[in-house]
């Protein structure tokens, strides 16, 4: 065989990852033999110190089995749609809004003022933005604003050189050191200090230097890869897929945007709505439903001030949510997942088990077993509220029960919770992250597994050091 020909047979024979379709589609099979294998149980739930329900640790018992049947698998799907039903109006909302807008032009003319400022630093753009990320989910945890964040971001970014991935990177991975190493997040920090009867909020010192560490970690991770990308656009993996998108921003035409009075009140007033939405969010406790109405505002409002008509309004809300139909519809079949394991009563189950795998160690070790723990629940469970509330009425009275401090296992859930936010592809906000910004799934493994082993390493390391210094209170 000939060398040339050899090669061909080799490039042929060349792994290709499954559709992200196909890997769902594996992921909902393999649970669903499961719940033929595993035995149904449930813990009973109780009032919490909050007021929501939360498990009695001590209560966990078999339940009559509820197989899922083939009928049962098909319907998940559909169920998980209705389940994730806010994410994936979100994610069309955004989409169509954020179109509109940039018909209108005004968001061709911001990048051309910021690209040409940042021409020759652009790259300081990645860090100021990933530590806003980052603080603001530390405080109000909620990481759906990172839906928000890309279509923003993503132009200005191939404007500067570089390129989808690095726009993704800097919204998930700052959101996601914030949400991870919080100071006050409501849903981990808040929910699982009342839980454990800790101090609200306490033990802000020793999370606030993990935080500093995580995400200067991150930017630095974001940024080196930026750089490369600056450097040699070819060595993007989005190389060809933004080929299309450069050409519609015009990034290569050097002559500057000049927009009309009209077009500049169009910007205006989609800055001052979404700087509203911001505020509702901190202030007033808004969540998706408001801030899907505020990016409709955005869109249906700064078309009109630009002078577009109704109908081509219309027709650019339609072609934003076209753009972002494949991310919606991952949502949706991701969320089956979690929808044949309630269905068959395996989560109870499955938490149970892995709750006794940790005990028996050395403190330090389990206090790393108890990451693992929270990181394989996470897949299950990929709400911050929602495992706090079922895990950490068990980790609790283990932790007091294997020596390691409830301070410490606190973290442990936020460490386990956070940093796979954005790797499984059962997150429905982070799956329609990627997809606002046009990134496949398989190739944002590729770019974050790296980091997630970092951040998994020094997330070991904190908890070892918290237990060593037996962080409290408790």
């Amino acid at each position: 065989m000939s060398t040339a020909a050899a090669e061909s047979t080799k490039a042929k024979k060349k792994f290709k990852v499954p559709h992200i379709f196909i890997i769902l589609t594996g992921i909902l099979l393999i649970v669903s033999i499961l719940t033929y294998i595993l035995p149904a149980g449930e813990f009973v739930r109780v009032e919490g110190p909050d007021g929501r329900e939360i498990i009695d640790p001590t209560s966990y018992h078999v339940v009559e089995s509820n197989p899922t049947s083939l009928l049962d698998l098909f319907v998940a799907i559909p169920q998980g749609f209705v389940e994730a039903g806010w994410v994936v109006v979100l994610t069309f909302c955004v989409g169509g809004g954020f179109v509109v807008v940039k018909k209108t032009m005004a968001i061709h003319g911001a990048i051309d003022v910021l690209s040409n400022k940042l021409s020759k630093r652009g790259i300081i753009i990645i860090p100021i933005l990933m530590v806003t990320f980052a603080t603001i989910d530390c405080f109000i945890g909620m990481c759906e604003l990172t839906m928000v964040y890309v279509p923003i971001i993503l132009p200005l970014m191939l404007a500067l050189g570089f390129d989808s991935m690095t726009a993704a990177a800097v919204a998930l991975c700052g959101s996601a050191a914030g949400f991870t190493a919080a100071l006050a997040n409501p849903f981990t920090v808040g929910i699982g200090q009342k839980i454990a009867g800790l101090p609200l909020y306490s033990g802000w010192q020793f999370r606030l230097v993990v935080l500093i560490v995580m995400v200067t970690v991150g930017c630095a991770y974001v940024m080196r890869y930026a750089a490369k990308v600056k450097k040699n656009p070819q060595s993007s993996s989005m190389y060809e897929q933004d080929l299309e998108a450069r050409k519609d921003l015009d990034t290569d035409n050097r002559e500057h945007v000049i927009l009309n009075t009209r077009q500049k009140l169009a910007g205006v007033s989609a800055v001052l709505l979404f700087a509203l939405m911001i505020v509702g969010v901190f202030k007033w406790g808004w969540d998706m439903p408001q801030i899907g109405g505020i990016f409709i505002a955005i869109g249906v409002v700064a078309g009109l001030i630009s002078g577009m008509k109704g109908d081509e309004i219309c027709e650019a809300f339609y072609e934003g949510c076209k753009d972002v139909l494949l991310g919606a519809l991952i949502v949706g079949v991701a969320r089956g997942v979690g929808v044949v394991m309630t269905d068959a009563k395996l989560i109870d189950t499955v938490i149970n088990g892995l709750a006794h795998l940790v005990q028996g160690l050395p403190p330090m070790i389990t206090s790393v077993g108890m990451l693992i723990v929270q990181t394989l629940m996470n897949f299950l469970i990929p709400s911050g509220s929602g495992q706090t509330v079922v895990t950490m009425p068990i980790m609790a009275p283990l932790a007091d029960l294997v020596g390691v401090t409830r301070q410490t296992a606190i973290l442990a859930l936020q460490f386990g919770d956070g940093f796979s936010n954005i790797l499984y592809p059962v997150s429905g906000y982070f799956m329609a992250t990627l997809a606002l910004a046009k990134v496949p799934w398989e190739k944002w493994v590729k770019f974050i597994l790296p980091l997630f082993a970092i951040w998994s390493a020094l997330a070991a390391v904190a908890l070892i050091v918290a237990q060593a210094i037996q962080w409290g209170p408790f």
